[in-house]
């Protein structure tokens, strides 16, 4: 059983994996073996990194280029695999949200979400996806979201973006899984992080909301997302595809739920 978990020899690359849920995959890529690459846009970022995954032993490789831009998407990718070596695994997590209503939105802040969210992706993985077509095997994994399926007020852009990241998942599957490569997508729920903690207060109108909805009765931690991602990523994954795995404490199972109302 720990083979089917081993990344021995992988090399993984994550996204924005400087902090928060993309830091919690690196983790738990590099934990069961992978050899880490992070990229950011942020030198500072990059850099502090390093020290939060040495503390878990974690040598991690860092590189900065822009997941919009095909140019330095290809020149980022042609240094790691010349200095690391072919990408085994693409977590494809960097992500924006503006929380703007529709008609106060301006196209430039849309179409600016939609580029970092959706068409970053795309460009991500038509980079990786030749070598892992050539070698008959590779993973991808897409950062969707609960808003994959569902709206919410204030996030238009965001929903648009994350519920066309779900079929752009779907339809790499549908071309590439024929040789063998598995795409798979991720939609966290309300994930206690850094920028979650002020409204993680009792008391706090959407704090109540996740408490009150979530059947698990807590918010989720970066590490549920990290392992789910270790799955995706392994050997027990490989005859998933196209599909979206949700670590949402079962909110989109049943959102009608109310703690205490619903319970027997």
């Amino acid at each position: 059983m720990k083979e089917l978990f081993n990344l021995s020899g992988k090399v993984a690359l994550v996204t924005g994996g400087t902090h928060g849920i993309g830091m919690a995959c690196g983790k738990a890529l590099a934990k069961a073996g992978a050899k880490l690459c992070v990229n950011d846009i942020d030198d500072e970022k990059l850099e502090s990194c390093k020290a939060e995954y040495a503390k878990e032993g974690i040598d991690v490789f860092t590189i900065n280029f822009n997941v919009c831009s095909e140019e330095g998407v290809d020149k980022g990718i042609s240094q790691i695999e010349a200095e690391v070596g072919p990408i085994d695994i693409l977590v494809n997590n960097a992500g924006i949200i503006k929380r703007i209503p529709i008609l106060d939105m301006p196209i430039s802040d849309f179409e600016q979400v939609l580029n970092v969210d959706l068409v970053a992706p795309l460009i991500m993985a038509k980079r990786v996806a030749p070598g892992m077509i050539e070698r008959r095997e590779g993973k991808i994994i897409n950062m969707c979201s609960m808003m994959s399926v569902y709206g919410r007020q204030n996030v238009s852009a965001y929903a648009a973006a994350k519920g066309g990241l779900k079929l752009l998942t779907a339809n790499m599957c549908c071309e590439w899984a024929k040789y063998g490569v598995q795409i798979n997508g991720i939609g966290p729920g309300y994930i206690a992080t850094a920028q979650t903690e002020p409204i993680r207060i009792d008391g706090n109108p959407f704090n109540d909301l996740v408490m009150t909805r979530t059947p698990a009765n807590r918010w989720g931690e970066p590490e549920d997302v990290g392992n789910a991602s270790l799955f995706l990523a392994s050997k027990a994954a490989d005859f998933v595809n196209g599909q979206v795995l949700y670590v949402d404490g079962g909110i989109l199972a049943n959102f009608g739920y109310v703690k205490g109302e619903n319970e027997i």
